[in-house]
């Protein structure tokens, strides 16, 4: 049964990750903003920085920092290892510089998108904001058929897609260790260490989203950082160590990416297309995601937004993936298609560094997946209100989150090619979706930033004005409420 559920999601996704679907969608949106905005990824690069320090408008609400880590909490997760482990092992090292490539391309999508949904983002009954994809699709283009499909395949990708996946990853970095394999009797059922393994995330899980984790979640939100900072110095180490290998790293990871007649000879296996692949499941540029965390921001202009979500994607491919990547290729580990995933990331630290590697990736990809869940599903209760133009009820909210935690369950006991095919075809369905749509509604973000540069030439705090910048109809941005004083 799986199986077939598995062929039938694996050919429609080699369907969208032909050349002229998803990728071209990808690189072609990129492009575009990026001339568009005057190549705002390196131009405002260290405004971004700036912009994140700043504190929010109203006391108590959202700030920028605060919704940076919302959006990097489901953005670095498994995928910075896994998927840059996956992306080298079946797509060669040129996957590399097209995951960094997609990254690039894709901050200025990051900012179209981001800064969409802060100017059409509504206000909840105690003042704070709310808004994504699916509001901006019914408000700007006013099209709400549009917003609840998108709400729909969103809350699919997160709930269904990436959080199973999260979970299968996470066990698997099990695998390399001699208890893996072991099994155990309960109850008159045997017992395996997926399952375990499943099971744990699945209680955590549970209990926050059932509203009982709040200590468990600041612990979290404290470790990961440390964590991804850890984990760029491990990475730091084991590059300097080998240090000799630099220029033979790059030669191959160059040569790969632009060897053309391996590219098109079969672009479903390239490393052009793995690395667009696992270059959107890291940082999710154009897919409509991070909107959702983005609109919660409280800050006086939207375009600043756009900017610290644009540095999240950044964060995320540049500086995570790109450190998973040398450690990797550094520690001179051949990669192999049997290895793809926690073996060969684990196979790479511990050539480098020992007993100490396997260890470290397994604690890592815990700590990253376990925040990864929680930020997924975080984007999806808004899609639920706005599907419902309400807040939805106790008992249905007890209900989904009760699924929701049994799919983490599912997710570590599946096999690896349906918790990868089914995030790839559902994260490619966003994208398929949301893309058009915010090169359709481009003007006002593209508006907004020039708006934000010449305030900031004026050697003024920027604020927004939507009727003077020819947007009607917002439920912020009508009032003096961000004239910064």
């Amino acid at each position: 049964m799986l199986n077939s559920i598995d062929n039938v999601v694996n050919a429609v996704s080699g369907i969208l990750y032909k050349p002229y679907v998803v990728p071209l969608i990808l690189v072609l949106a990129g492009l575009y903003f990026t001339f568009r905005l005057k190549f705002v990824q390196f131009r405002l690069f260290a405004e971004s920085i700036r912009v994140v320090k700043e504190k929010p408008v109203n006391l108590g609400a959202t700030s920028s920092f605060g919704a940076l880590m919302v959006s990097t909490a489901s953005r670095v997760g498994t995928g910075n290892i896994m998927g840059v482990s996956t992306a080298i092992c079946l797509g060669g090292a040129g996957a590399i510089f097209w995951m960094w490539i997609t990254a690039i391309l894709g901050g200025a999508s990051a900012f179209v998108e981001s800064t969409l949904a802060q100017i059409y983002k509504k206000r909840d009954s105690e003042g704070h904001s709310y808004g994504g994809p699916s509001y901006y699709m019914e408000q700007a283009l006013g099209q709400r058929w549009l917003g609840v499909i998108f709400a729909v395949v969103l809350i699919l990708t997160y709930v269904v897609g990436y959080n199973m996946l999260a979970a299968y990853n996470t066990q698997s970095t099990f695998e390399s260790f001699s208890f893996y394999k072991q099994t155990f009797q309960a109850a008159g059922f045997t017992v395996n260490m997926p399952m375990i393994v499943g099971g744990v995330l699945a209680v955590l899980f549970g209990i926050c989203v059932l509203g009982g984790g709040k200590r468990l979640t600041k612990v979290t939100e404290i470790l990961v950082p440390v964590m991804g900072v850890l984990y760029v110095i491990v990475s730091l180490v084991v590059i300097f160590t080998h240090i000799s290998s630099f220029g033979a790293v790059f030669k191959n990871i160059f040569r790969s990416a632009f060897d053309f007649k391996a590219i098109f000879g079969g672009f479903t296996g390239s490393c052009v297309m793995w690395g667009i692949k696992r270059g959107l499941y890291s940082n999710e540029a154009g897919m409509g995601s991070a909107p959702n965390a983005a609109a919660a921001a409280d800050v006086s202009h939207p375009a600043k937004q756009g900017l610290v979500q644009m540095l999240s994607v950044f964060i995320d491919t540049l500086l995570i993936c790109s450190a998973t990547a040398f450690l990797c290729l550094f520690s001179g580990v051949e990669p192999t298609a049997e290895a793809a995933g926690a073996a060969y990331v684990q196979a790479c630290t511990g050539a480098a560094l020992g007993s100490f590697g396997p260890i470290f990736i397994a604690v890592a990809v815990c700590l990253f997946a376990f925040t990864t869940l929680l930020g997924n599903y975080y984007y999806t209760e808004g899609c639920l209100r706005f599907i419902m133009k309400k807040e939805p009820g106790k008992i249905f909210m007890v209900i989904y989150r009760l699924c929701a935690t049994a799919l983490v369950f599912a997710g570590a006991v599946i096999s690896a090619g349906l918790a990868w095919d089914t995030a790839d075809l559902l994260q490619a369905l966003m994208v398929i979706i949301n893309v058009p749509v915010i090169i359709i509604l481009a003007k006002p973000a593209i508006a907004a930033l020039r708006d934000y540069e010449w305030q900031r030439r004026k050697g003024k705090l920027p604020a927004y004005r939507a009727n003077a910048n020819g947007v009607k109809g917002t439920d912020f941005w009508q009032d003096d409420q961000y004239v910064l004083r």
